[in-house]
Parts: structure tokens; C-alpha cells; sequence
């Protein structure tokens, strides 16, 4: 199982229920990294895209807490471990957590790889990501050379679980 995530140096992911800053290339790979794949996410993350829509070309998880919620185009789930037996059906390489910061922080301990890209500036924000370089069973594998989009510095990197927590 892989996350997908951007954070600033803080380790922020969000602010009033909106992305911290949109780069280009980041956007690009997580186009890349998720198409034809399996995005698990919360309602919220799924009401922020444009329309509310579910992302198109990948099977949608959904979880949320309302038994009555129902939107076309998306699986819903109504616990972590409804998603975890949803997501027993596919390849684990072939499953993305992508948000928000409830969601991330549940499927932690089963995720192996996170694609992390990290904005080098702190800004605004009532949402984090939990700090991997301060979780022991965390390392950092890869880091590309530095990005920038305009005067925005950032890092694609990746960090794996030493003993993530199995779930089939």
C-alpha cells in the first residue's frame, strides 16, 4: 500500500480545507502515480476536487461516517476496515492513501511506500501530515535533486515502513 502526499518543512497539508499551494509537476506525478490505480480517501478530500467529482480512471474509496452517503463513480466505505477488506481485492502496489490528514494518520501503519513531496515553506495551515523523519520505523530512500516552480523550492521523496501492518 502507497500514500501520496505534498507537505511543507512543517509537515502541513492543508488549510481550510484546500491544498497548501498547487505545483505543476507535483500534480503531474500524482496523475502519474495513481492513474489506473485505487485512491482511498476521505469525504471531504473527495468534495474538494473540482465538481465534488470523483478522479476519473481510478476506482474511488470513499469514507466517511454518514450511512446515508451516496455519490456515483465511487465505493463508499464507512469504516477504516470496510476500506482495508475493499482494498484485500486488489494489487497492495496498485493502493494510494491520499487524504486528508484523519484518513493518512488511520492507514499509517499499513502503508509501505510514501511519495512525499516536500515544499521547503512553512506556510498557513490547520492540517498536517505526521512528521516521518520522527517515526522510527520510517526512512528516507530517495529524494530527487531540488525543484522549483517559481521561487518555490521542493524535493520528491520517498520513505518506507520497515514493518507496515498487514491487512489481508
Amino acid at each position: 500500500m502507497n500514500l501520496i502526499v505534498a507537505v511543507d518543512r512543517n509537515w502541513a497539508i492543508g488549510n481550510k480545507g484546500q491544498l497548501l499551494v498547487s505545483i505543476p509537476e507535483d500534480m503531474k506525478l500524482f496523475r502519474s502515480e495513481t492513474m489506473g490505480k485505487v485512491v482511498v480517501m476521505g469525504r471531504k478530500t473527495l468534495e474538494s476536487f473540482p465538481g465534488g467529482n470523483p478522479l476519473k480512471n481510478r476506482v474511488n474509496v470513499v469514507i466517511t461516517k454518514d450511512p446515508s452517503y451516496e455519490k456515483e463513480g465511487v465505493m463508499v466505505c464507512h469504516s477504516v476496515e470496510e476500506a482495508l477488506e475493499v482494498c484485500k481485492h486488489y494489487d497492495e502496489e496498485d493502493i494510494y492513501i491520499i487524504g486528508g490528514e484523519t484518513i493518512y494518520r488511520q492507514f499509517l501503519p499499513y502503508v509501505k511506500d510514501a511519495h512525499i513531496t516536500k515544499i521547503d515553506y512553512a506556510y498557513e495551515a490547520d492540517t498536517y501530515f505526521p512528521n516521518l523523519d520522527e517515526l522510527p520505523e520510517w526512512k528516507e530512500t530517495e529524494s530527487s535533486d531540488e525543484r522549483t516552480y517559481f521561487d518555490l523550492e521542493y524535493y520528491f521523496k520517498k520513505y518506507e515502513n520497515s514493518n507496515p501492518k498487514s491487512y489481508r
